[in-house]
């Protein structure tokens, strides 16, 4: 597990722009178990590719126009148990970090796994999932 002081500020990247952490196993389960409505689950980390392309690109693509209902995050090797527990809902993929998963409605229908982060530009990151928003938000 990572230390606290190495993780807090690169959770407040993302809490610090309205993201909500699921800091619990159940407080996953809570968010992620609705059947009505949306809920962007940013599975963030502290590699490189997090810092230079995720956080940014998340950060982007709640800026304007459609947004899910709920933008929430997990933060892999910090929040271990609530991570495992969201990995749960993103089946069939595997665990990647850092990840991106959209649910509508209860259900996954849009995933952005690391190979989908790792060397691509953080604006292209973002036009990905704003184009998954006017999709399904």
């Amino acid at each position: 597990m990572y230390p606290a002081e190495l993780v807090m500020p690169m959770k407040a990247d993302l809490t610090n722009v309205g993201f909500e952490e699921l800091l619990t196993p159940e407080k996953v389960d809570e968010v992620l178990s609705k059947t009505d409505g949306t809920v962007l689950v940013v599975i963030n980390s502290v590699c490189g590719c997090a810092a230079a392309n995720a956080r940014p690109a998340a950060k982007m693509a709640i800026q304007n126009g459609k947004k899910p209902d709920k933008i929430t995050t997990v933060f892999a090797g910090f929040d271990s148990d609530a991570v495992q527990q969201a990995r749960k809902y993103m089946l069939p993929y595997p665990p990647s970090s850092p990840s991106m998963a959209l649910f509508k409605d209860g259900k996954l229908v849009h995933m952005i796994e690391r190979h989908n982060i790792e060397g691509k530009p953080a604006e292209m990151i973002a036009d990905n999932l704003k184009a998954a928003f006017d999709e399904y938000c």
